[in-house]
């Protein structure tokens, strides 16, 4: 299925979806023509067609969500209960990260966290957890691998021949990680 063709069957649901939420059409084309631009860079990864619906009205919450942060304003949480329900069905690759990091030791989670997820330079990290620099570099390398290996294992992901890691995620029944 082509953005193009997205766009004439959803997008006046998604326009609709986006409105009653903030309450405002010019703030729902702008959320409308970002969710698209991320349908539109992100369709070729979608692999379950079945899923296209769930799957692009979670962009579309994501989009929105993103919206109340960057101007500081509360979301009701109340209101996006029905699409939660839809996304806690799919069972996405976030899912066995989080299993994975979960199950990391706590002396790799740690400066890996500081520095892939807070983005502190290793320096600071090795700093901060009192550790040398080659120690910190080390964990965080081994955290790396220990995440490929656990996508490996948990979803059949393979490297390929360029060092990077793909595959398909497994249905959650069949993960050994999230399930």
């Amino acid at each position: 299925m082509t953005t193009n063709q997205v766009w004439k069957k959803y997008s006046k649901d998604l326009k609709r979806f986006i409105i009653s939420k903030v309450k405002d059409n010019f703030i729902a084309d702008d959320i409308l023509q970002d969710t698209f631009i991320k349908i539109h860079t992100k369709l070729h990864t979608l692999k379950d067609i079945t899923k296209l619906k769930p799957w692009i009205f979670t962009i579309a919450r994501n989009s929105i969500l993103d919206h109340f942060k960057s101007t500081n304003k509360t979301v009701e949480i109340a209101n996006f209960e029905s699409e939660i329900e839809i996304e806690a069905t799919i069972h996405t690759e976030k899912d066995c990260l989080r299993g994975i990091l979960k199950n990391l030791p706590k002396k790799y989670r740690d400066p890996l966290f500081l520095s892939d997820i807070k983005g502190m330079k290793q320096a600071e990290v090795a700093k901060q957890l009192q550790l040398s620099l080659p120690t910190v570099k080390s964990q965080i390398q081994r955290a790396r691998k220990l995440i490929a290996q656990g996508f490996m294992d948990c979803c059949g992901f393979v490297i390929n021949k360029k060092g990077n890691l793909v595959g398909e995620i497994k249905e959650k029944d069949d993960c050994k990680v999230c399930s």
